[in-house]
């Protein structure tokens, strides 16, 4: 879809607010844990986005539920999010409750070498605990951004490999009705970047499965793969990462950067100058201007690459 259709299809979709009557229902189940008209340019790395009727962020497994099945009960529309590093939130903002995994933070180590980690769990804190417990596997999450739930929903990796390799079991809540579902990592269906956890679902937490390994062999592998990131990398600037998947055979940021589109701006959004996959708000961008942005990179490749590039970050809003 380009971003002209994008935009149109917003305009056509465009929910009614969020009632008086199911704020104070919120309000009443989740007390503290739920907030109303919050930007959403503060829960996202890219620093955009417009107004959530409500952001509702439980705690605890039991009180994701019990909100989810309030929603259900209510028919509130419901959009969950993880840490907000993978995210483009459009202007209007999100209309209903966005549900997020954030403060779901349990993890813990089950026998020799295997953990259970809920979704809300940041990336760099998993690593380094299972880093301090001897346990290798997740040298890969080395300077990757985000949460474990964002993380298992698109598969995260680098060279050093990704969460397909260490998932034994990810346990999911349907937002129909609050209802547990369980897979084995094999029925996740993850593969570059994806996975079919179903979008009708919100990751709770996974079980990953690990092997002993030496704390300097660990820290060796993951100071080279930070290193060699930050020599590529964009810094101290508001951004999302990786905004394209590398096509078969081929790299994203390289097939840009051949159509001379490195410093390209619409309004705040830069194609940024150091990495070209890297679409970056260099200020007072809007979700409009990245979403231009990202159909004019489109074109340009496709009509000289003849390659369609797919979207890695994940786009919400009305």
């Amino acid at each position: 879809m380009s971003a002209h259709d994008e935009l149109e299809a917003e305009k056509r979709d465009e929910r009614a607010p969020l009632a008086p009557a199911d704020r104070e229902a919120l309000s009443r189940v989740l007390g503290d844990a739920v907030a109303f008209d919050v930007p959403m340019a503060r829960r996202t790395t890219l620093r955009i986005g417009g107004p959530a009727d409500a952001v509702a962020s439980p705690a605890s497994a039991e009180a994701l539920r019990d909100a989810i099945a309030l929603c259900a009960d209510r028919a509130i529309v419901v959009t969950p999010v993880g840490g907000g590093s993978n995210l483009l939130v459009k202007d209007r903002g999100v209309r209903g409750v966005v549900l997020s995994t954030r403060r779901l933070r349990g993890l813990e180590r089950l026998g020799d070498s295997t953990v259970r980690v809920e979704a809300g769990v940041s990336t760099g804190k998993l690593l380094s605990s299972v880093t301090r417990w001897e346990l290798g596997g997740l040298e890969f999450l080395g300077g990757v951004p985000g949460s474990v739930g964002g993380g298992l929903i698109m598969n995260a990796g680098t060279y050093l490999g990704e969460f397909v390799d260490v998932t034994r079991e990810v346990v999911s809540v349907r937002l129909a009705d609050g209802g547990v579902v369980r897979r084995s990592g094999p029925e996740c269906g993850f593969g570059y970047r994806r996975s079919a956890l179903p979008k009708t679902e919100i990751v709770a937490s996974a079980t990953c499965a690990l092997w002993p390994r030496a704390r300097a062999d660990i820290e060796a592998d993951v100071r080279g793969l930070r290193e060699n990131r930050r020599a590529r990398e964009p810094a101290r600037v508001s951004n999302a990462g990786s905004t394209f998947k590398n096509p078969p055979g081929d790299h994203a940021g390289r097939l840009i950067e051949a159509c001379g589109l490195k410093g390209t701006r619409v309004g705040g959004a830069e194609c940024s100058s150091v990495h070209a996959n890297w679409l970056v708000n260099v200020g007072g961008a809007t979700a409009r201007d990245m979403l231009a942005l990202i159909e004019l990179v489109r074109e340009r490749v496709r009509a000289q690459a003849g390659v369609h590039l797919e979207l890695e970050i994940k786009v919400i809003g009305e």
